[in-house]
């Protein structure tokens, strides 16, 4: 339930308070009687107090929709006095059922677009416990997967079937039994000219239905087979309606090559190598067309002029790909160290190709299908400057010939060679004579010839590496009247007055050119680019930033836009900059000879508070049973990231994630506390993702950090954590002895709240080793704690592993009043963890006492909000568990059919997350709670 009042969200909480208004909203302008209300909202068995909490229910609703008008007390019950058009559910049939003539097939297209957008996620997801508003989502779930088909028979009357396609085969594998779906998916395939693609579907709808439900297709379904083996002109789709050019797109043939190098010059090798791999104009003379597209792949050192090539050949070509040129930088070896997902690539070559975004399906597979089949039959030339790996290219290739991808990178790329048919180049540094003509070419032969003793220390000095001559070049162009011999001179001395870059040997430094660019900046900026290279991690966001140099954010952008103007920050994506190793090091030689050791230790304490303190606010967001630690105040000047929910805070973590690790990897001296701390913090989110060793790299380096410092709270919270992670990957003896230790030292710090944590994560160990009858009283005692310091939250994640221990020692009636409990305190608090927890284990008390029904409802129930949170681990285990509770019930196609579910996802996952679910798949549910302290 979603609720916006004067433009902007309302939320509020709590399952029946949500209940009445959704009751009432569903029935907008009409009467809905007190007795309806109290039964739909409580079911057949309301409180005594069920109509006095209804009127509660019912004053706060009017508060929060600003008046006692929104809802009027009309006999015998309340009416939500809103138009039809103020709720989704209503605005949304209006858009099903015109009225009326229906239009023509675009505007209807639109309507069921503008229709199926209102639906952000599954109908009701926040109050189908509720019964009677779980049977009106399944209604309107129902209403958007038949307005889902509408909208597909509508876009395949357009001529749409090439991109629908893709659309279909995702929602038949959301929905395998609706045989509709199955007719469009035919008749899109056929009409794309894929006549057997389309067989084969009726073919796999026919294995379906005869091996689950023992019946045949239906009689519709059986005359399109026969007309597609017939060919029957019938089929052929009638032509695309026009439909009206969306207001502000202009549909183009995209040119997107990057601009060429004005000045290129030499490379010819290779410059014939490209035209001789390079298919021919149709009907010429060149190589035999390939099975797919033709791949080359250009390889070689940083700064050799990869992308230089290909863009200066690719202008050359252009012409010969009539449907297209694409550019893409994967940012493989990006100064920030942020690589470019595919898919992202993907997405931004189908907006150039015309596919609106309304019509880019959701999966990421799906996405790539839709690309190559907009490409196939096409001749585009692809270029994926700045590959990562063979991974990072191959979503990008298209599926047939005619088309060419070009692809550069630092790697050679073996996989591409092997697998894809790849030509490989391997391009090494100019020759003497190429980088001379380089360099007349930027400054004219006249000026060059006349100075031949200093071009040639000029190339030497730049070690003929092309970026190297391009920046002396630059210097050379901006002062005319300067000879060329000063120049030389000057990268002679500054090679003599800095000690060598690149190991021994002064030859192959480039730091001179580094200076050019600094000594060039106004003094803020210098001092920026200085404290930047103090920085641990690839990049850093404008926040960090003037935390870093003690500023505001407005007084920090134009000093990052000034070192980016300077080409040293790139801006690696939107928001975050970043600088190249090399670059970096030059820095923190700056800032050793510029700034004193208190400068640089305040502005080390600033950036590390900023993050510490942002992670800390994150990981409570993200982990609503945690209890906060003690944090020291921050440092002046340090402002602390808002974060406004858990996607935010999800969002924050997901940017700065490789920041945080390289900060505690490589802590600054004399920051250990923040080393600690900052692990603290970061486990929650390491855990969610499944980044077992990351997280364990991260809780080792806690450890010693709390050592050194000889913090017994920071060394006893990083031993819990420890154990949760060996827990995890299946070491139950190291988590035990981390648990124990753990407990004394929380012991001997006094902390009750931690005490009790370790309690219940010794049952977890006891579980571990099979000691249920341990494991249960260990969380007895832990229970104990937590009651006697009133820590509700904790006794109800206790509640819930209780229920769980009680289940598995036969007494599953007794783990359902646990659970049932702890359900309630985390649905009012909306800890959405812990309420997925309890429904997990809900779920497999129900299949214990045979009610396998509501087993597969609470599953269900607990799944949904594992996505919601984005915990794909804790997702995948929960399908597991839901596979188990099957096979113990002997049902076993269905748990065979989760498991297949499993395995179908474990690619998703981290390495040792796969591993660890995949281990289990076999074996007993793991308990669904497991506390960290």
């Amino acid at each position: 339930m979603d609720v916006t009042v004067g433009g902007a969200p309302y939320p509020f909480t709590g399952l029946r308070r949500k209940s009445v208004l959704a009751v009432l909203a569903l029935q907008p302008g009409e009467v809905v009687g007190t007795e309806r209300l109290i039964d739909a909202v409580w079911g057949d068995d309301p409180p005594a107090t069920a109509a006095n909490t209804l009127q509660r229910h019912i004053s706060f609703l009017r508060q929060a929709l600003r008046g006692r008008h929104t809802i009027v007390a009309r006999p015998p019950g309340y009416l939500l006095d809103l138009p039809v058009e103020a709720v989704d559910a209503g605005q949304a049939g209006r858009l099903l059922h015109p009225g009326g003539h229906d239009g023509d097939l675009a505007g209807r297209a639109a309507r069921l677009r503008a229709a199926l957008r209102l639906w952000r996620g599954p109908s009701l997801f926040d109050v189908t416990e509720v019964a009677w508003l779980r049977n009106q989502a399944q209604r309107l779930d129902e209403i958007r997967l038949d307005a889902v088909e509408r909208l597909a028979e509508a876009r395949l009357a357009l001529g749409e079937h090439v991109a629908l396609v893709a659309e279909l085969e995702e929602l038949i594998e959301r929905s395998p039994f609706r045989e509709h779906v199955y007719r469009l998916l035919m008749l899109a395939l056929y009409r794309s000219g894929r006549q057997a693609a389309a067989l084969a579907v009726y073919h796999r709808l026919r294995r379906l239905l005869g091996d689950e439900l023992g019946i045949e297709p239906s009689s519709e379904l059986r005359d399109l087979e026969a007309a597609i083996l017939r060919q029957d002109p019938a089929l052929d789709s009638a032509p695309p309606v026009a439909q009206p050019q969306q207001a502000g797109r202009v549909r183009v043939v995209p040119a997107q090559l990057p601009r060429a190098v004005g000045a290129f010059t030499g490379r010819d090798e290779e410059l014939a190598w490209l035209h001789r791999h390079t298919p021919p104009y149709p009907g010429g003379r060149g190589p035999a067309p390939a099975q797919g597209a033709t791949v080359l792949v250009v390889s070689g050192t940083a700064g050799v002029g990869k992308t230089a090539l290909a863009v200066h050949w690719a202008h050359h070509v252009a012409e010969r790909f009539p449907d297209g040129q694409l550019y893409v930088d994967l940012r493989g070896f990006d100064p920030g160290g942020v690589v470019m997902d595919p898919v992202e690539a993907v997405d931004g070559f189908l907006d150039a190709l015309g596919v609106p975004g309304d019509q880019v399906p959701a999966s990421a597979q799906a996405r790539a299908g839709l690309y190559r089949s907009v490409l196939a039959g096409k001749r585009v030339l692809v270029v994926a400057d700045n590959a990562r790996d063979e991974q990072q290219v191959r979503t990008l290739l298209p599926g047939t010939p005619g088309s060419m991808v070009v692809v550069t990178s630092r790697n050679q790329l073996p996989g591409l060679v092997a697998a894809e048919a790849a030509h490989p180049l391997t391009l090494g540094l100019p020759s003497f004579g190429e980088a001379r003509r380089f360099l007349a070419n930027r400054l004219g032969a006249r000026r060059v010839d006349a100075e031949p003793q200093a071009v040639e220390d000029i190339v030497a000095r730049c070690a003929r590496l092309p970026l190297a001559l391009a920046v002396a070049a630059a210097r050379a162009a901006m002062a005319p009247a300067l000879p060329l011999a000063d120049l030389a001179a000057q990268l002679r001395d500054a090679a003599a007055t800095l000690d060598p870059f690149d190991g021994a040997d002064p030859a192959t430094s480039i730091r001179a050119v580094f200076s050019w660019s600094y000594h060039a900046l106004g003094a803020p900026a210098a001092r920026l680019f200085r404290l930047l290279g103090l920085c641990p991690g690839p990049d850093i966001a404008p926040l960090a930033a003037a935390g870093l140099a003690g500023l505001r954010v407005r007084e920090v952008q134009p000093l990052l836009a000034e070192l980016t103007r300077a080409h040293l920050l790139t801006e690696t994506r939107p928001g975050r900059f970043g600088m190249h190793e090399l670059l970096r090091a030059y820095a923190v030689e700056q800032a050793h000879g510029h700034d004193g050791d208190e400068e640089q230790a305040a502005a080390r304490r600033r950036f590390l508070d900023h993050h510490l303190h942002t992670a800390h606010a994150a990981a409570l967001r993200l982990a609503r049973g945690r209890d906060p630690i003690e944090l020291s105040p921050p440092a002046p000047g340090v402002t602390v990231q808002p974060l406004a929910d858990l996607q935010a805070a999800q969002a924050w973590f997901a940017s700065e994630r490789d920041v945080l690790l390289a900060v505690v990897a490589r802590p600054p001296d004399g920051f250990d506390r923040h080393t600690w701390q900052l692990a603290w913090a970061l486990g929650p989110f390491l855990c969610t993702g499944g980044y077992w060793r990351d997280n364990q790299r991260v809780q080792r380096a806690a450890l010693r950090a709390a050592r050194r410092l000889g913090d017994e709270a920071g060394q006893a919270h990083a031993h819990s954590a420890l154990a949760k992670i060996h827990d995890t990957l299946g070491d139950v003896a190291e988590a035990e002895q981390h648990t124990r230790t753990a407990l004394r030292l929380f012991g001997h710090v006094g902390n009750k709240v931690a005490l009790a944590a370790t309690h219940r994560n010794l049952g977890v160990v006891a579980e571990r080793r099979g000691d249920i009858r341990l494991a249960l009283t260990h969380c007895e005692d832990a229970l104990q704690l937590y009651r006697s310091i009133g820590h509700a939250l904790g006794q109800a994640y206790t509640g819930t592993a209780i229920g769980e221990y009680h289940g598995l020692l036969g007494d599953p009636v007794t783990g359902l009043a646990y659970c049932r409990e702890a359900l309630d305190a985390f649905l009012t608090v909306d800890d959405l963890a812990g309420a997925a927890a309890a429904w997990d284990v809900l779920g497999g008390l129900h299949f214990r006492t045979h009610d396998t029904q509501e087993g597969e409802r609470c599953y269900q129930q607990a799944l949904a909000l594992w996505r919601r949170l984005g915990d794909r681990f804790m997702e995948v285990t929960t399908q597991a568990n839901l596979a188990d509770s099957r096979q113990r019930a002997g049902d076993a196609d269905a748990a065979h059919q989760a498991r297949r579910l499993v395995l179908a996802v474990l690619h998703e996952l981290e390495p040792d997350a796969a591993a660890q679910v995949r281990s289990r798949l076999d074996v007993a549910p793991a308990p669904a709670a497991c506390a960290t302290a």
